[in-house]
């Protein structure tokens, strides 16, 4: 059962009054800046444990721009845990897994769940509203047209300035306002990185040639040129990705005549593209945040991390940055949480961030037409005929490889647990109110005074070569064994001090 969500009020106003007639709002446990995959995401996953959310975003519309983004496997499987993938699906295009690496094309490798082993091309507004409507379903308030001048932090909570002069009041302040992140600037955080040395252009267009001319000239370019695509996109409509010849303001877009300009000096050609659905432009810039946290204000998605989006790795991130902090800090607010829970947002997400830089870098060398670089990309492509190398690339561009550091143990201690069979069918479906699970094949087991944070699932015909494991709400495993003395002491460690 969902929590019965909070009562509204129009976006013109404070928030809903406490219940008995008390005239005085009520701050909110944790106001979020900005409403894209990750904010809403995030705003979804407190309301699971009866937080009251605000989202401020600056927009006053959502986006139109309809660019299609890849949901890679561990974004399904978590929208899979919480039972949205299938109301995901219909809305999307489902190609087969492989070939993310630097584009290198090789098929995906064997033992992948074929539940979730493909890329889900989806339309961005298509995605921020499915997300943003779950968010509102579970009663999180959207306030939207809402810009965000300030705020102050205290050891109570965090007061907030919105552009109108208004004032707002939570005990938590999370940025998810993209790289540009006004929040990220007003904390002071540091946003170290490489500037962006080369730009491209991107957009969905007509074109007015025959699409054997397409393809016949694309693939001669692509032999050498990575970085450049015309691919079909729907009817008479073409993906176009083309390099630019400079760097340009980012946040003007730009014109259709560019993107001829580009591909009349790539190609020769500007395949007679007109009547433009959406244009952009992007760089390969990349930055990290110094610290996800200051107090009581966190960064997550675009705000903590910025890159190129080769490998389609940005959305991805920012939403498992969400499945992370969602529960510790619900855990914080509601009183369980241990005290250093909050502190493994960072601690396990920034280093994930660092290795998806790391293997965007990386990929764009291989990119480059560069001899050297062009050597060692038909090198890779060797190496990857090997199904563990071509597994060991696609869990990185996946996420499905992240392994975060739980201490020693078996090798599953920290990583995700795949969606296995369970008597009542599907690991995943038990996992729709974001608590952890105790997955018990003994049937010896309980999770005691821990019972309204952690169901438990005494099931011996469980998929599971193991004994019992110890699942968080963002479905890694946190725990291994069969001693309820050892289980006891790691319930405590991650979900507080029994009820009593």
């Amino acid at each position: 059962m969902h929590p019965a969500p909070f009562t509204s009020q129009s976006s013109s106003n404070g928030p809903s009054s406490s219940a008995g007639g008390d005239p005085a709002p009520r701050p909110y446990d944790v106001i979020i800046v900005g409403c894209g995959p990750t904010g809403a995401m995030l705003a979804a996953e407190l309301r699971l444990h009866d937080v009251r959310v605000l989202v401020l975003e600056k927009e006053t519309e959502p986006p139109s721009a309809a660019r299609i983004v890849g949901l890679h496997i561990r974004t399904l499987e978590l929208m899979a845990m919480r039972g949205l993938l299938d109301r995901i699906l219909p809305h999307g295009r489902q190609r087969p897994a492989g070939a993310y690496f630097a584009a290198i094309a090789k098929p995906a490798p064997k033992g992948l769940d074929p539940r979730y082993a493909y890329l889900l091309g989806i339309r961005q507004p298509v995605i921020e509203r499915l997300l943003e409507e779950h968010a509102v379903e579970l009663g999180v308030q959207v306030r939207r047209g809402r810009s965000v001048v300030g705020f102050a932090q205290d050891d109570e909570g965090v007061s907030v300035e919105l552009a109108d002069g208004e004032q707002v009041r939570s005990r938590y302040l999370v940025g998810c306002d993209g790289g540009r992140s006004t929040v990220r600037k007003l904390l002071g955080v540091g946003f170290p990185g490489e500037p962006a040395r080369t730009e491209s252009l991107m957009g969905e267009m007509e074109v007015g040639v025959a699409q054997e001319e397409i393809a016949a000239t694309v693939a001669a370019i692509r032999e050498t040129r990575q970085g450049f695509w015309l691919r079909p996109s729907g009817v008479g409509v073409y993906s176009v990705l083309v390099p630019a010849a400079g760097l340009s303001d980012r946040t003007e877009p730009p014109t259709l005549e560019d993107f001829r300009r580009e591909l009349r000096t790539i190609a020769g050609t500007d395949f007679g593209v007109h009547s433009p659905r959406w244009l952009s432009r992007f760089g390969d810039a990349m930055r990290l945040a110094d610290s996800y946290r200051v107090g009581r204000v966190l960064l997550a998605g675009d705000a903590a991390h910025i890159h190129p989006p080769i490998g389609g790795q940005g959305l991805n991130l920012g939403v498992q940055d969400a499945f992370n902090l969602g529960w510790k800090l619900a855990a914080r607010i509601r009183g369980w949480a241990p005290e250093s829970l909050l502190d493994t947002y960072q601690a396990e997400r920034r280093p994930v961030a660092e290795d998806v830089l790391d293997n965007t870098r990386a990929q764009t060398e291989l990119l480059s037409t560069e001899p050297g670089a062009q050597a060692v990309r038909r090198l890779l492509t060797e190496l990857m005929e090997f199904d563990e190398v071509n597994l060991h690339l696609l869990e990185k561009i996946t996420a499905i490889g992240v392994r975060y550091d739980l201490g020693a143990g078996p090798d599953l201690l920290g990583r995700r647990l795949p969606d296995i069979d369970v008597h009542q069918g599907h690991l995943y479906g038990l996992l729709h109110r974001g608590r952890g699970l105790l997955l018990d094949r003994t049937e010896r087991l309980t999770v005691g005074g821990w019972s309204d944070r952690v169901d438990h699932l005494a099931d011996p015909t469980a998929a599971l070569d193991l004994p019992a494991v110890l699942l968080r709400p963002d479905g890694h495993v946190a725990w291994i064994g069969d001693d309820q003395r050892d289980l006891d002491d790691h319930l405590s460690r991650w979900f507080g001090r029994p009820a009593t």
